[in-house]
């Protein structure tokens, strides 16, 4: 078994993408760090010849989640209370519109898109991940790149 910090130099860009994709980029510093923190933790109990980069993303995808529920929980401060409650909650600032686009997009797209573009896992992986079946992972990436195309495109106005 390579040495944790090997662990960390090889996969860790692909796990801060997964973060970013998932989370938006104010949360995913956190989360990449929570990552690799419960990690280290359970590394020495890793089962030889597994897939890290496979693990790390599973235990990022789960870190994204309790993050995202706890933003959701935390209050947001206000320089003045509004009239009536916004129906948008506290969204991430923007991003080039790719994180409103992005907001369009299932959980399912979303993770797909985040696993297999981002971190380049194979579908087989991604479907491991987030559950179901690797052909049914494709789909849901391929409906949500075409989702992100015509999102994304440049008005021709």
């Amino acid at each position: 078994m390579q040495p944790f910090e090997h662990v960390i130099t090889e996969h860790g860009p692909a796990v801060l993408k997964v973060c970013r994709a998932l989370l938006g980029a104010p949360d995913a510093d956190d989360a990449w760090s929570e990552t690799f923190l419960a990690a280290l933790r359970a590394y020495p109990d890793l089962p030889d010849g597994a897939n890290v980069e496979a693990w790390l993303v599973t235990i990022a995808r789960r870190k994204a989640i309790d993050l995202y529920r706890a933003r959701r929980r935390r209050a947001v401060p206000m320089a003045r209370t509004p009239d009536q409650v916004s129906p948008h909650g506290n969204p991430a600032p923007p991003e080039d519109g790719l994180w409103d686009a992005l907001r369009t997009l299932t959980t399912r797209q979303r993770e797909a898109i985040a696993l297999h573009h981002l971190a380049g896992l194979p579908y087989t992986e991604v479907a491991a991940v987030v559950g179901g079946t690797p052909t049914a992972a494709r789909r849901a990436a391929a409906d949500g790149m075409k989702i992100l195309r015509s999102s994304l495109q440049e008005d021709p106005r």
